[in-house]
């Protein structure tokens, strides 16, 4: 039988960003350097075959830091943590390694910055996620308020609305965080804002290669974790420019294949968290029902690095 056509749009760019890349890199660094095991508190990145691939060489993946013994080291994950956890590693003299996004460190400085100048922090972000507990926790509890929506923009209430901050989560929809912030300041005149976006430059460019492509394609799909925020956003992004039929997949057996009767022109993206190799499985599997023709659509070039920390540089 003849396959059918199939036309996939790769979006560009897509995959790995260079927080990611630093964190998985420190993990392997740490290993080549203290053997194993190393420790990490929670999923170093959010994907499965990321931490699966670094567990099997000898990465210990746990919850909190009383599951790791004092004399191995530990890595904090991408996402950053509270202080309270950095405080408690201190405590018991063990060796810790930051893993965290220097993009995500950005933003606890500024929440530090405001809470040392009086003000009350609006952070914008999504509760529960990694992120948003360790940005919280860099200042005294009560002192930030979370909004997730424009309904809870327009009922948040500060103590001071003339001693007020916003910061964001920096995974947001870049759309959807906009609307927000347009809530926020109509409400409250003399908030004050980041001198730079909060949303880091990997979920903007991301999103922006969805809208690129969305209205070209009869269905989309992004590889990514389902516990994954810029991921999720990305797979809403593309239902909002014009591709209704986006799907979320961690890896090619779940695509339901189904949802792709009948189409001709596919997208094809990646959360920042997830390996290139996970997109050419899905390529592969296309090849074997369809005729693929493959076209890349790129938006921007990344040439962003972030060093590995000091103590592991020659590792």
């Amino acid at each position: 039988m003849t396959k059918p056509p199939l036309v996939i749009l790769l979006a560009q760019p897509r995959g790995f960003c260079a927080g990611v890349e630093r964190a998985i890199n420190i993990v392997e660094a740490a290993l080549k350097r203290h053997g194993r095991p190393v420790y990490v508190r929670h999923e170093i990145v959010h994907n499965r075959f990321v931490v699966e691939s670094l567990e099997a060489k000898g990465a210990v993946f746990v919850d909190e830091l009383d599951d790791v013994p004092a004399d191995r080291p530990v890595v904090f994950s991408a996402h950053g943590v509270p202080k309270s956890v950095v405080e408690a590693a201190r405590n018991r003299d063990m060796f810790y390694l930051d893993a965290t996004c220097p993009l995500v460190s950005k933003v606890h400085h500024e929440a530090q910055h405001h809470a040392l100048n009086g003000r009350q922090i609006i952070l914008i972000g999504h509760a529960g996620h990694p992120e948003v507990v360790g940005t919280m926790g860099q200042v005294e509890a009560g002192r930030v308020l979370l909004v997730e929506n424009t309904a809870d923009a327009e009922a948040v209430a500060p103590d001071d609305p003339t001693k007020l901050a916003y910061i964001t989560q920096t995974t947001l929809s870049v759309d959807d965080a906009s609307a927000i912030t347009a809530v926020l300041r109509r409400r409250f005149p003399h908030l004050m804002g980041p001198k730079n976006e909060d949303i880091c430059y990997a979920t903007t460019n991301r999103q922006n290669a969805v809208k690129a492509i969305a209205s070209q394609c009869d269905a989309m799909l992004v590889v990514g974790a389902y516990n994954s925020s810029n991921s999720r956003r990305l797979v809403e992004v593309a239902q909002s420019a014009g591709c209704p039929n986006a799907a979320l997949v961690s890896r090619v057996t779940d695509i339901d294949w189904s949802t792709l009767d009948g189409v001709s022109r596919l997208g094809l993206t990646a959360g920042a968290s997830a390996p290139e190799i996970l997109v050419q499985e899905v390529i592969d599997a296309c090849g074997e029902r369809y005729r693929v023709t493959l076209e890349q659509v790129s938006v921007t070039e990344e040439t962003v690095v972030f060093n590995l920390p000091a103590s592991l540089v020659d590792a």
